[in-house]
């Protein structure tokens, strides 16, 4: 059995990705009570397909991988906005991380999400997510400790409904994540991961410039159209 991407499976690109998965979500289209939540960088041109096709809100979930000093790529844990810590405790003995290592790395990427923050929502308040409907959606989950980081800092907000949707992941990610959310959304299940890139034609790096353009383009869609709560502030 070949692993490598099918036709009929690989993503041209995010915004690609984020089309792919409107149709599994059609039931939120028009929505008041619908916001979209991207994980940025690359979660944001994903976001931004679905939020524009569905006719809701946009906007962000702040999160940042705590990648291992030696393998960026692999997840010693995780951080979101509002002070969530996600540890993977098999990460730290498998590669014998020291606590004093483990502290810089949060510190530097508390650092890193606070300037996204910053950069990406200025002095945007943040949106009201009690008794709302929330999709969070990323380009893809290897791991699942940045969306598990996520969930955990939505779940605080007294959300009605907790929606994950990512266009590829492997299934024991799938299955960790699935007790913590009520709807799963991702059509493509690869026997072997690989990489998320390995399932994107294009997978360059998302810039910052392009989270700021897609969201302003979002957010002046939704003043135009009237669409979700103006200037509120969680909770």
């Amino acid at each position: 059995m070949t692993h490598s991407p099918s036709v009929q499976t690989i993503l041209r690109d995010r915004a690609a990705a984020g089309q792919r998965l409107v149709e599994p979500l059609l039931r939120y289209a028009q929505r008041s009570d619908v916001i979209v939540l991207a994980l940025p960088r690359g979660g944001v041109p994903v976001a931004y397909e679905i939020a524009t096709a569905l006719k809701v809100r946009l906007d962000l979930m702040l999160v940042r991988k705590l990648g291992v000093p030696t393998h960026q790529e692999y997840a010693m844990g995780a951080i979101a906005s509002g002070g969530i810590q996600i540890v993977n405790q098999d990460a730290l003995r498998a590669n014998r991380i020291e606590q004093s290592t483990f502290d810089a790395v949060v510190a530097r990427e508390t650092r890193e999400l606070q300037r996204r923050e910053q950069a990406y929502r200025a002095n945007r308040a943040p949106p009201v997510l009690k008794d709302q409907v929330v999709i969070l959606v990323d380009d893809g989950l290897a791991t699942g400790a940045s969306m598990m980081a996520a969930i955990q800092a939505v779940r605080r907000h007294g959300p009605a409904r907790l929606v994950v949707a990512v266009p590829v992941a492997p299934l024991d990610t799938l299955e960790a994540l699935r007790d913590e959310v009520n709807e799963l959304v991702c059509p493509i299940i690869p026997e072997w991961l690989v990489s998320i890139g390995y399932w994107y034609q294009n997978f360059e790096q998302t810039s910052d410039q392009e989270v700021i353009d897609l969201l302003q383009r979002a957010w002046q869609r939704e003043a135009e159209s009237g669409a979700g709560p103006e200037g509120q502030a969680n909770e």
